[in-house]
């Protein structure tokens, strides 16, 4: 057995890492062709992945010139603790006011917050000027280096 398939992540292990991590990193290429990494909140929803930006970010405006991302999550501070998880898959650009604001909402109650009915109608106001990027997974790495034995590194 190589020491790559020792150290990946189950699915399940994936979708419980999926869900404890706060935020990943998205990576999306610029006009130039040099990659554009930022920090951003997600849920994850029927195997996709679901993030909101202004319609204007660089961000998004990379993403419709090319579609194909990447995505990681990692954690762990010393070489034998590393963790993460990298999805590289299309991303499709959502405009509609009123699918914004409902996966506006849906992000929050991923994370664990409810929106008060004012909170509501200025998430409502605020989905007209945002985009959705939904993220359909391609392919998927993963590692969990405390998986190897004590004193391999």
């Amino acid at each position: 057995m190589n020491r790559q398939s020792q150290i990946q992540l189950t699915p399940d292990e994936q979708r419980a890492y999926l869900a404890e991590a706060t935020t990943m990193t998205l990576c999306t290429v610029d006009k130039n062709g040099y990659p554009h990494a930022v920090a951003m909140s997600y849920m994850v929803k029927d195997g996709c992945i679901y993030m909101t930006s202004f319609r204007k970010a660089q961000k998004v405006v990379n993403a419709r010139r090319n579609p194909k991302v990447a995505v990681m999550i990692e954690s762990g501070d010393a070489y034998d603790q590393l963790r993460g998880l990298m999805i590289r898959g299309d991303c499709e650009v959502i405009d509609d006011p009123q699918e914004v604001w409902n996966v506006m909402r849906e992000i929050r109650q991923f994370r664990g917050e409810v929106p008060a009915p004012p909170e509501d109608a200025v998430l409502k106001e605020r989905a007209k000027k945002r985009a959705i990027l939904k993220i359909v997974p391609v392919k998927t790495s993963s590692w969990d280096h405390t998986k190897l034995p004590k004193g391999t590194y």
